[in-house]
């Protein structure tokens, strides 16, 4: 236990945010229980050859006040929150097409390793993009030019490579797979700098046929077997990027909502399709939050807020109490990771250990602070972090190079797995706090009745930690730069 002293002397550890801790959520299930439970314990550590490998069953006994030198994870299973929806990547363009290029064989590795549940992570949810973005071979729209009455709408681009892979991947997860799709831009003519790329606005005259199109796309995709859960109103709304982009203020998406996508969604017959607003990074999100949520005909047709970790481009700091702030600010919605990746692609870098810490610091805290699913970026990228039709290439969990078939597995793959291998769809989060700010942890209730708790030290000294789980204890290590996820 020196080594403790010295970390917290250090201060070289980040701290996690602590969640506003809102009323309950109301179950008929008993309270949760370790007593008589052994714990089955999987980790992946840097350094070593551990990823998501089994390493120990301790048991739970009885115990009484824990000590305050040592260090303690406190479960408390009679506070429950949020409700789990899933975890997943998305299937852009970019993955497709790499995924086209592997080997038969390859291709089924790669499917089992990111929906199989019992040898791959299990994933459950996914996005996709509505015509063209960045990691697409090239700029495209479903439709000719200048036709805003949309009599040319056609998803014959998506069938030679994005349509395949998403039929082959809902098989792969059991036959179900949450998909939900954003738009990056509308097509040129709608717009007012008459560009896909480099930002613009939609042109009022042309909300009525944008909207349209989110309903012609996901009847295209369902008429294709593939069921759309819910979409997002705009990538990325208060970016110009030198790529797909479109500029929505707060209140240009509050009354496209409001008064186009909404009530049309709604008149196509798609209205239980979810909607989810905002879909950016966390800086602004607290207002957006509260120009469309405090607006009641748009708020009824928001499922939710969606954002993207990306605040932290320019070296600043993760803002995760404003999801917090959201969170209980407005119970009623539902807060959904869309979209994070490691920036800037170095193929020296696909073992570099704090990409995949981000990717667990991130995870827990988002967790912890009311998210319900999280999505990760390009699901596939090939050995150039692409394609990508801008060279805005980056970090995928997983990468293939399209000249040898082989496929590489990055930490954050590893990393992404310990939550989403053993936290179902369903799950409720459980209220969950470390005693000391080098651990990060956060804990799920799955629907039979098993408890996942995902722990991870961020320091350079492996820690011994009591985990507490109402008035049973239980001894554990975790080795530096470490996660590990305990199921009981």
């Amino acid at each position: 236990m020196k080594n403790i002293a010295v970390l917290l002397l250090a201060g070289l550890f980040f701290t996690a945010c602590t969640a506003p801790q809102e009323a309950p959520q109301t179950d008929t299930q008993p309270v949760f229980s370790a007593e008589g439970k052994t714990a089955g314990i999987f980790t992946t550590a840097d350094s070593t050859d551990l990823r998501l490998a089994p390493t120990g069953n301790p048991a739970f006994k009885p115990t009484g006040q824990p000590v305050e030198s040592e260090v303690s994870v406190f479960v408390n299973p009679a506070r429950t929150f949020q409700t789990f929806i899933g975890i997943g990547g998305a299937i852009t363009d970019a993955s497709a097409e790499v995924f086209a290029k592997l080997p038969a064989d390859k291709q089924q590795e790669f499917l089992k390793a990111c929906y199989d549940k019992e040898t791959g992570v299990g994933y459950t949810l996914a996005r996709t993009n509505i015509h063209s973005c960045d990691f697409s071979s090239g700029s495209y729209t479903y439709v000719s030019d200048e036709d805003p009455e949309l009599k040319t709408f056609s998803i014959d681009h998506d069938k030679a490579f994005r349509i395949p892979m998403i039929k082959k991947a809902i098989e792969a997860a059991g036959g179900s797979l949450l998909l939900f799709a954003s738009p990056w831009s509308p097509p040129a003519f709608m717009k007012d700098n008459k560009d896909m790329l480099h930002g613009g606005k939609l042109l009022p005259e042309f909300r009525n046929s944008w909207a349209t199109y989110f309903t012609r796309f996901v009847k295209a995709y369902e008429a294709e077997g593939i069921p759309v859960w819910g979409i997002t109103v705009q990538n990325e709304p208060m970016a110009t990027q030198r790529w797909e982009s479109c500029i929505f203020t707060a209140e240009d998406e509050r009354d496209f909502l409001k008064g186009f996508l909404g009530p049309i969604m709604e008149k196509e017959g798609l209205g239980d399709k979810k909607i989810v607003v905002w879909d950016h990074n966390r800086d602004l999100i607290n207002y957006r939050a509260n120009v469309i949520f405090n607006d009641p005909e748009a708020a009824k047709y928001a499922w939710g807020i969606g954002f993207h970790w990306y605040e932290t481009w320019a070296g600043g700091q993760p803002m995760f109490g404003n999801v917090a702030q959201v969170h209980e600010s407005y119970p009623d919605k539902n807060i959904l990771f869309t979209e994070g990746c490691a920036e800037s692609f170095n193929p020296d870098h696909y073992q570099y250990w704090p990409n995949a810490e981000r990717y667990g610091r991130s995870m827990i805290n988002d967790f912890n602070d009311g998210t319900s699913g999280w999505t990760d970026w390009n699901i596939l990228l090939d050995q150039t972090g692409g394609p990508n039709h801008v060279g805005n290439f980056c970090f995928a969990p997983v990468h293939a190079n399209t000249e040898t078939g082989e496929l590489i597995y990055t930490p954050a793959y590893y990393y992404i797995g310990h939550f989403s291998r053993f936290i179902r769809p369903g799950a409720k989060r459980v209220d969950t706090v470390p005693s000391r700010s080098h651990l990060l942890a956060t804990s799920f209730l799955n629907t039979d009745g098993t408890m996942v708790t995902v722990v991870m030290n961020q320091s350079d000294q492996p820690i011994a930690y009591h985990l507490y789980v109402g008035d049973q204890a239980t001894d554990i290590t975790i080795m530096a730069h470490a996660i590990q996820t305990v199921v009981y």
